[in-house]
Formats: structure tokens, C-alpha cells, sequence
């Protein structure tokens, strides 16, 4: 039986005023313990919250991101003022490059505000700067909706691929706290659990935020799917033991020909999964496809502070003076992924052809 409560990871909080609307969300730093939310009135908040990872997930942070535009061209509106166009766009531009540079790697960021850009330019000139503060908040809550039916057509899709009682595998969080609905790779498993099929998950705790113990494992708990959590370093010794039939993942960003970034450690899991033979999917929107880079070595690496390692959620762990690497994220090479599931179907081998002949044809298409 689902215990799963009914609070949306973004929602915008409508005001009479625009200037006084305001971006509410879960702050998920706080989960498993204490589900709370938060609203962010002015861009810093927006910039903070993407950047400290109370909201994080690449479809999320890009809606976030989406909503922080708006919020950034507020203080222009307050108390009846007008700008001109001028300093409309002035403003515009400095909200875009500061929300570019709260976190380098999930490319949904960056779509969302090219496309809020973008949106704004082709009407300048044409309409007001009233107008066009309407159709970018208009702009930024199509982002919201238009990734609800994109899950639910993720989930449609990688549904297919499960067998009724399957045991499945995933890393980090890629469910409804990452995205507007029921997530990317989650959302395999809520559709399959929705069809009838019986499965069990087991959630890497995904070191060192744990966002698989912290916040996948609460979801799937939610949603009454049987799950069981296990250290990141017990998952091939699981797959070896037979206990995986096939691995769900999401991704932050994918190349041209497949390579795929997603939380530090999904490399890993892969490379176990191939010798092991397991099939590894990625679960992703065609908006997390960077057409500009050829492959994997090319994709930013955010590298955060060693603090996350050392001192974990606020306890040492590690002795004073140690030098520290922590990349948030890693590279799958695409000979690994059996196939990726978009909201236009399952890409599969994984190639540059098989890329362009889903996402170069949908690019750009809303899910129905």
C-alpha cells in the first residue's frame, strides 16, 4: 500500500502581484528525516537551493531554473514600476548567467534558460516588457508541465522492459524529487507497479550525499515498492550473487554518441553490470542530450567541497590535512548502456545514428 504524500518537489505559489509570486519546493537536504518546504523569493534563494542540493535532479533544476528567471526580474516590478526595455533585458541576461553558474554539469540547466532566453528575444520589440514577463512565467510553467507527461511517457516506455518479478538496481535518485512528476529511472519502476508487475528494487546509498538511502529509498517506500538498501561497494558482489536482472538509472547529461554523465558511482555499477551481463539502462529526456559535444570526455565535471567526504552530514571522518577528490559526477561509456529511455521510445544499441534518429527528429517536440 502506497503511503506516498501528496507534495509536489517544485510548485509556484501565484500571487495577484508578479512581484510577490514566489518558488516553493522540498528541501532535500533535510529528507528522509524531515519533509519540509521552502520558498525561494529572490534569485540568490533560487541560486542556493540548486547549487546546496535542496532541490537537485537535472529536470528539476532546470524547471527551477526556469522559475529563477522570473524571480530574478521581480525587483523590477515592485511597487507599480515599469522598466524599459532596456533594462528588461539588461536584467534578463545577468539572471541567466548567474542561475548558469550554480552547478556546471546537468545540462537541463542550461536548456531551460537558453529557452527562456530565447523565448524572450524573438518578442522583443513586439511586446511589452509587462507582456514579456507573463510569457516567460507562462514559459516556465509549460518547462513544469511538459516533464509531467515526459516522465509518465519515460515510464510507459522502460515499463515494457521489466519483467513481472524482476529485481531491479538503481543509483542516486532519479524519481519525483528529481523531476515534476514521478521521475526518469523511478518512474520505470512506479509504471511497472502500476501495470500489476511485482518487483524489487535494490537502491545504492550512493556516497557521499546518499541520495539513494536518503531520498530513493523514502520514494520507492512511499510509492509501497519493495526495496532494499545496500552499500555502493556491495552491488557487484549483489549482481554476482544473481540478485539483479537489470540496472535503471538517470543521467545529467549525454553526448552525441551516448556517453552519458549521472551521479559519481554510476560508473561503476555499469562497468559490474556489463561483465556481469546485466543490461543497464539510462532513463532520460531527449532535453538532456548535448548535441554540442561529440563525447563523454568532453562534458564538465563539477567537483564539490571536500567537506561532503570529510565531514559528513556534520561528523568527521576523515583525519585533518587529507587531500580530498570529490567529483559529483562520472562518465558511462556508451558500449555499457544497453539502451536509454526517452519519452519517444528506447534507444537501442546506443550510437551516434541511433541518437540522431530519435532525438535530432524529436528535438523540440512536446510529449502528448
Amino acid at each position: 500500500m502506497s503511503n506516498k504524500q501528496n507534495i509536489e518537489t517544485l510548485s509556484w505559489v501565484e500571487e495577484e502581484c508578479f512581484a510577490r509570486s514566489r518558488l516553493r519546493m522540498i528541501d532535500q537536504t533535510l529528507l528522509p528525516v524531515q519533509l519540509k518546504q521552502i520558498d525561494c523569493r529572490t534569485i540568490e534563494t533560487v541560486w542556493e537551493a540548486i547549487k546546496m542540493l535542496r532541490v537537485r535532479g537535472a529536470p528539476a533544476i532546470g524547471i527551477a531554473a526556469a522559475y529563477g528567471v522570473c524571480i530574478g526580474l521581480q525587483p523590477l516590478f515592485t511597487d507599480g514600476n515599469i522598466p524599459d526595455e532596456e533594462t528588461f533585458f539588461a536584467k534578463l541576461y545577468e539572471s541567466v548567467r548567474y542561475l548558469a553558474a550554480s552547478r556546471p554539469t546537468a545540462v537541463n540547466l542550461f536548456w531551460a534558460l537558453d529557452r527562456m532566453k530565447e523565448l524572450a528575444e524573438s518578442y522583443r520589440g513586439k511586446k511589452s516588457v509587462t507582456e514579456l514577463a507573463d510569457l516567460l512565467l507562462a514559459e516556465a510553467k509549460a518547462i513544469h508541465e511538459e516533464d509531467r507527461r515526459i516522465c509518465r511517457a519515460i515510464g510507459r516506455y522502460g515499463a515494457e522492459l521489466v519483467k513481472d518479478g524482476a529485481s531491479l538496481l538503481t543509483h542516486c535518485n532519479a524519481g519525483g524529487l528529481a523531476t515534476a512528476d514521478y521521475g526518469t529511472a523511478l518512474a520505470v519502476f512506479f509504471a511497472a507497479q502500476e501495470a500489476g508487475k511485482k518487483i524489487h528494487v535494490f537502491a545504492d546509498e550512493t556516497r557521499p550525499l546518499l541520495q539513494g538511502a536518503r531520498l530513493t529509498a523514502w520514494e520507492l517506500l512511499q510509492h509501497g515498492i519493495d526495496v532494499t538498501l545496500i552499500c555502493d561497494s556491495m552491488a557487484a558482489m549483489v549482481m554476482r550473487q544473481g540478485k539483479i536482472d537489470a540496472v535503471f538509472v538517470g543521467a545529467d547529461r549525454i553526448t552525441v554518441n551516448g556517453d552519458t554523465a549521472n551521479k559519481i558511482g554510476t560508473y561503476s555499477v555499469a562497468a559490474a553490470a556489463k561483465t556481469h551481463g546485466i543490461p543497464f539502462y539510462v532513463a532520460a529526456p531527449v532535453s538532456t542530450f548535448d548535441l554540442t559535444l561529440a563525447e563523454g570526455s568532453l562534458i564538465p565535471i563539477e567537483e564539490r567541497d571536500p567537506k561532503e567526504i570529510t565531514h559528513s552530514f556534520g561528523t568527521q571522518t576523515a583525519p585533518d590535512g587529507v587531500r580530498v577528490y570529490n567529483p559529483a559526477f562520472d562518465v558511462t561509456p556508451a558500449p555499457f548502456i544497453t539502451g536509454i529511455i526517452t519519452e519517444f521510445g528506447v534507444i537501442s544499441p546506443v550510437n551516434t545514428e541511433t541518437i540522431a534518429g530519435t532525438v535530432g527528429k524529436n528535438r523540440g517536440k512536446v510529449t502528448l
